[in-house]
């Protein structure tokens, strides 16, 4: 009887232990995610409800100052500045990230990167007061920093910080929480709540609320385990974090594979990030990052945003009622999103990335002929918004979110911070470009605007498809090895169509 009760009471004490862990990683993913890449979402969103009302705004602020109003095409040029520079402050983040996640932690970056919101909020919220639009554009872009230093860190420090059998999935809430952020901006967008006419500097000032939730709540939860052990080599607050997030299960196994990535790279500091273009052991792996996050800004699918208003109004939706399908988009990213996060350690990142951009390159070309047609067929309107929510739920399936697992997965911890600093780098590059291309793509293509977005999808799919090997399951040393073999393989090949002389200079 007494052996029974102790087997139960072990029992239960390994449930509650089980439990305890779940929570504890639980918490540390919300708390990363409302301060970080919620905040993506929330901004790109929020932005769009008061458009007409800050532009009234500029002109408003310019007869008061100079006595005369600005030309209505000056106005969209300082809005359209306004917009596009929040991607200029995002890729000043994704350049700041890196430095940083190194010197500070990546804990205390998230922490610390709650200043630039901060200081947004201040700058948006009293622009209207101090009669400054410019003031607009200072919070904007330091919204921006926030953003590109929280899209570098956030998944990183969630990468690093989860089990192996489920790293896929707590790096891919990175996604989820984006997604949550653009829904609910733009459910607070709307003109009943903060989107009226003098409510719209504390939109945008109510990006701070997210911000201090995660101060109150981040500090409490534990550092990457793998920054402290391999960056800091700081073993029993390795330990520390590792019983935290785990619980008081066995760790000898996760601890050594920890400690053979860190003698594997002992001796070596972090990278910068054109080390890595001059580093052949990690030139599959920069190529790989290259394409990837080129082809979430280049596919097209933020413009399936800047088309939704249009094609709402030629299906004859109300133009009130049109707030509230957007909405319907951001939540078709969403759902998909959470349900990426459900099948991704069962179906693979490298299916996921496939399958999404696969279908976005079918429904690409669904959708111009839709657009062609879109006069002459009273149907094809119809046609049309059901291939925006099915082009936002293919993106949705894998490129938004297994884009932001990879670089965590394939770079050792050396060169992992430089590497999102160049994916970064690019995501918020082509972002920009993208939104400054998009018009006059629009006006040369017209209907046939999709074209070069179907280009994209193709060739990612087609590259997913030939070079990109499967990270499920693995650890981040065998993963690592694996990259090892395909650019040492490349190399010999090289080598072994070389003449005798090339060969000959080359050993020397």
């Amino acid at each position: 009887m007494e052996e029974e009760e102790e087997e139960e009471e072990e029992g239960l004490n390994c449930r509650a232990q089980a439990q305890l862990q779940g929570k504890v990683l639980f918490f540390t993913v919300c708390a990363a995610g409302i301060g970080g890449t919620f905040q993506y979402g929330y901004n790109i969103s929020i932005i769009n409800a008061p458009t007409t009302y800050i532009q009234r705004f500029i002109n408003e602020t310019w007869l008061e100052r100079t006595g005369a109003s600005l030309d209505s095409g000056v106005i969209l040029l300082v809005w359209s500045f306004i917009v596009s520079i929040y991607s200029l402050g995002g890729l000043a983040g994704a350049l700041i990230a890196g430095p940083m996640a190194i010197k500070l932690g990546r804990k205390t970056s998230l922490l610390l990167n709650n200043a630039f919101v901060i200081i947004a909020a201040v700058f948006s919220g009293f622009s209207r007061m101090a009669k400054s639009f410019e003031m607009i554009m200072l919070g904007r872009f330091f919204t921006g920093i926030n953003a590109g230093v929280s899209m570098n860190i956030q998944p990183m420090y969630l990468g690093e910080s989860a089990p192996k059998k489920v790293r896929g999935a707590v790096t891919l809430t990175s996604a989820s929480f984006t997604a949550l952020g653009l829904v609910l901006g733009q459910v607070v967008g709307i003109r009943e709540l903060l989107g009226g006419e003098e409510s719209w500097p504390l939109l945008l000032a109510s990006n701070v609320v997210p911000g201090l939730i995660q101060l109150m709540t981040l500090p409490w939860l534990p550092e990457s385990p793998r920054y402290l052990l391999i960056d800091r080599g700081d073993k029993e607050s390795c330990i520390c974090a590792l019983q935290k997030l785990r619980g008081n299960d066995d760790l000898s196994s996760e601890l050594e594979e920890m400690q053979a990535e860190q003698a594997a790279i002992k001796g070596q500091r972090a990278k910068r990030p054109w080390e890595l273009f001059q580093n052949p052991a990690v030139r599959r792996q920069l190529i790989t990052i290259i394409v990837l996050s080129s082809a979430m800004q280049l596919c097209g699918n933020d413009s399936m945003y800047f088309y939704a208003s249009y094609v709402f109004q030629e299906a004859g939706i109300p133009y009130e009622k049109i707030q509230y399908l957007i909405i319907g988009t951001g939540c078709c990213e969403l759902i998909t999103a959470v349900t990426c996060n459900i099948i991704i350690e069962r179906a693979g990142r490298r299916l996921l990335i496939l399958g999404g951009y696969s279908l976005m390159a079918v429904w690409a070309i669904i959708f111009m002929v839709a657009l062609s047609q879109q006069s002459r067929i009273s149907w094809m309107p119809y046609l049309s918004m059901a291939c925006i929510f099915a082009y936002i739920l293919s993106f949705g399936i894998g490129p938004a979110g297994v884009t932001g697992v990879l670089p965590t997965e394939i770079f050792d911890q050396m060169s992992r911070p430089a590497a999102y600093m160049i994916c970064g780098s690019l995501l918020w590059s082509n972002l920009f470009a993208v939104g400054m291309a998009f018009p006059f793509i629009v006006e040369g293509l017209a209907h046939f605007c999709y074209l070069p977005f179907f280009t994209v999808c193709v060739c990612t799919a087609l590259y997913v498809s030939f070079f990109l090997p499967e990270t499920k399951g693995k650890t981040f040393l065998e993963i690592s090895k694996e990259f090892s073999k395909r650019n040492f393989k490349t190399q010999t090949r090289e080598k072994f169509w070389k003449g005798p002389e090339e060969i000959k200079s080359t050993m020397l």
